[in-house]
């Protein structure tokens, strides 16, 4: 008796060890309208991310910090500015990225004025910027963005 259980426990241990190493386990449903996923977003040449979007905008704008100190001041931004011949007070765009006040924009102010400016800009809400969304960009609307 003791052998026959023995047996049957053996096989089932067996059986059960068989069944789980054939069996896989069936993924969860994925929503129909799903976030999109950002490292999917990256790779998409029509659109522009975030990440790129701060990426792209620091860089210029970093040019502008000519002693390298890690911040721009209202002198640096004004010369910056003039010297490419943009357009508009440069005392005002400054004055809106100064969000301190302390007459110097830093890393910290500067994200958070292109998290906002992003985000006014991204029509759709989908995260990503896409031509018709770009402000210069020939599809997108004649507005200043």
């Amino acid at each position: 008796m003791i052998r026959q259980t023995m047996f049957v426990v053996a096989f089932g241990l067996q059986t059960a060890a068989a069944v789980a190493q054939t069996t896989t386990p069936t993924p969860a449903p994925v929503p129909a309208q799903a976030a999109p996923d950002s490292s999917a977003a990256a790779t998409d040449k029509s659109g522009l991310t975030l990440e790129k979007f701060e990426a792209r905008r620091e860089k210029a704008f970093m040019r502008a910090d000519t002693d390298n100190d890690g911040k721009v001041s209202l002198a640096e931004w004004t010369a910056f500015q003039t010297g490419r011949k943009a357009k508009g007070d440069p005392a005002k765009s400054f004055a809106r990225m100064d969000a301190n006040k302390d007459g110097f924009v830093d890393k910290g102010e500067l994200d958070a004025f292109l998290a906002k400016r992003f985000a006014r800009l991204d029509k759709n809400g989908d995260g990503v910027l896409g031509a018709d969304e770009r402000p210069g960009h020939k599809s997108a609307p004649n507005q200043e963005q």
